[in-house]
Order: C-alpha cells, then sequence, then structure tokens
C-alpha cells in the first residue's frame, strides 16, 4: 500500500483547484472517494473521464477494497452494533434492535409514529453502548418539518436524561428539495467522522421525490436519482459502522383485491436498498403494530408499541391482556 494519506488535497492528481471542486461536491474524504462511481464524481465536478479515474484509483489505494474471505467478513460483521428502541418488543422484532452498517426502513400512514420513534432514536443513539446506545452523535434530515426540538426535550425529561445534552447531539437540518436532500447526504461522509456520528436519520426518504416527479413519464428520473441517493447511503453506514434510519409513506395498491390495500412506496429501488423494512400500522386502543415485512433473516412477525410521554414504548393489546 501506499504511504498513508489523510487530506485528498495529497492524493496523487489532486491539486488546491480540483480539491476545491470535489469538497464543493460533497466528496471532502478519502472514504467518500473510495466508494463513489467514476460516473457520479465526474458528472457532479465536471472533471474529465482520466482525472476522475485516476483519482478514485489513488482513492482506493488508500483503502482496503480487494477481496475477503467469508472468514473476514464475518469478523466484520462481528463489529456491528444494536441500537436499543425504547421498547423491548420492537427491539426483540429487530433481533437486538436497529443494525449499523444497515438501512432499517419504517413504513406507515401519517399518525402511525414514524416521526415519534426517530426521534426516540435520536436519545438512545447517545446512551452508553451497555444501556443500548451507540455513544455517538445523530444526523437527522428533515424532510416535512416533523422533528421537533420539544418534543425530543420531553421524552429526554421523562427518560431522567439531560435533555440540553441530548439536544447538543443531534445535528438536525431541514431539507426543501430533492435536490437538497441528495447533496445533504453527499456532504455526510465528513460530518460523519468529523462528529462521531452514529445515527443517521432522514424522515421523510421518499417524499420530495414524490412530489417533485409527478407522472409516469418522470418515473425513470425519479427512481435512477433514488437509486444512487439509496447506495450513497448503504456505503455511508457500512464504510463507517453507522445506523441509517429512513422513514417512508405508503401508497394505494390497486390490485390488492383481499388483504392490505395498501404498499410501500418506492417501488423496487426503496425496497431492495433497505436491509430491513418494518410496517408501522394504528391498532385499537391507541396502540400501533409494527411487522417485519421484508428482511434478509428477520422472522416476519408482529408486535405492538405505544406513545408515550418517554417516546415508544412496549404495549400490549387489550384482547391479549384478558387471555
Amino acid at each position: 500500500m501506499d504511504q498513508e494519506i489523510v487530506d485528498i488535497q495529497d492524493l496523487d492528481g489532486v491539486g488546491p483547484v480540483t480539491a476545491g471542486k470535489l469538497r464543493d461536491a460533497g466528496f471532502d474524504s478519502i472514504m467518500a472517494l473510495a466508494v463513489a462511481p467514476i460516473r457520479e464524481l465526474m458528472d457532479k465536478t465536471s472533471l474529465d473521464a482520466s482525472v476522475t479515474s485516476k483519482i478514485v484509483k489513488a482513492a482506493r489505494r488508500q483503502i482496503d477494497m480487494g477481496f475477503v474471505t467469508a472468514k473476514q467478513l464475518y469478523d466484520r460483521r462481528q463489529t456491528l452494533l444494536k441500537l436499543a428502541t425504547g421498547s423491548n418488543n420492537l427491539n426483540k422484532l429487530l433481533g437486538g434492535g436497529i443494525e449499523t452498517q444497515a438501512i432499517t426502513e419504517f413504513v406507515g400512514e401519517f399518525g402511525t409514529g414514524k416521526s415519534q420513534l426517530c426521534m426516540k432514536l435520536s436519545i438512545t443513539a447517545q446512551l452508553p453502548q451497555k444501556d443500548g446506545g451507540l455513544e455517538g452523535k445523530v444526523l437527522f434530515i428533515d424532510t416535512e418539518g416533523t422533528f421537533s426540538a420539544e418534543r425530543v426535550y420531553q421524552m429526554a425529561q421523562g427518560m431522567q436524561l439531560q435533555p440540553e445534552k441530548i439536544l447538543e447531539g443531534i445535528m438536525c437540518g431541514r431539507v426543501y428539495n430533492s435536490d437538497h436532500q441528495v447533496m445533504a447526504v453527499d456532504h455526510a461522509f465528513k460530518m460523519c467522522q468529523d462528529e462521531n456520528i452514529k445515527l443517521l436519520i432522514i424522515d421523510s426518504v421518499l417524499s420530495h421525490f414524490r412530489s417533485e416527479y409527478i407522472g409516469r413519464e418522470t418515473l425513470a428520473e425519479r427512481q435512477q436519482k433514488l437509486n444512487s441517493h439509496l447506495h450513497k447511503l448503504t456505503r455511508l453506514a457500512q464504510a463507517l459502522n453507522l445506523a441509517v434510519v429512513v422513514t417512508n409513506q405508503v401508497q394505494a395498491n390497486p390490485q390488492a383485491f383481499f388483504g392490505d390495500p395498501t404498499r410501500p412506496a418506492g417501488g423496487n429501488i426503496l425496497a431492495h436498498a433497505s436491509t430491513h423494512r418494518i410496517m408501522l400500522k394504528k391498532a385499537s386502543g391507541g396502540l400501533r403494530s409494527a411487522k417485519v415485512i421484508d428482511s434478509p433473516y428477520l422472522p416476519e412477525s408482529e408486535t405492538y408499541l405505544q406513545i408515550t410521554e418517554k417516546g415508544i414504548e412496549d404495549a400490549t393489546p387489550k384482547s391479549r391482556r384478558e387471555e
């Protein structure tokens, strides 16, 4: 391996001007350059193909990106952490909690508790690992104006934590369109490293894409842009061993003559990008149900939650309590 390089300007083929272009486009670390597709780098920096290829190769020489044995892959998986949700029921459903190195997607209609859960996770992520936390800060990308500092303060108080300290550990950014959202994630690599971000949340991931790309004629362009965005989130989660949580909306399924008439929005692109998909629904008695609808290894099972002053807590349906 070449001599270790920390700053992108020290890479072969990168001078001050090129480094400025790369940083402006969000590629401000060796890792961000190493995992970037060459085509994307060309499009966002206007550098020609030969220069871009040279830069990416130089960055990849600094990172071990070759083949590994299954044993090495197994050992790497042992470094992943599990983030507690505040509900033992939900933790069990998720196999111990929200995984790092993965994207966990919570799907549901308005009012099912998606944002409440995200705000609760913003608190638990800052706790020590022995208490189910990740011992890091949170990057919260808010696309719909649903983040409430007052609600986080209330939850932290209910958990007998220091609310001001918890709020200081959440880096919150409101994004106003899909380009703004993509740019925020583009610049997340360096921020996550500099600020010890261990949880990245997008609430909700598809809102702007659905409102801006209307009609079948724009669907291909939307899905292509969304696909690139989601792959960047995956690379971020795996490269930095952090947890990524996204929320998603539902849409009507006209082909469903029986069963649930709704399905997650986003089509196959979002379905394939998310590691674990959890459907949240309203249940009787003001409760919420959570069900695994897609996962490579979590069994399809269901549990119940309730929204309280502390955020998300365990619940048992009335019918089961009477048994």
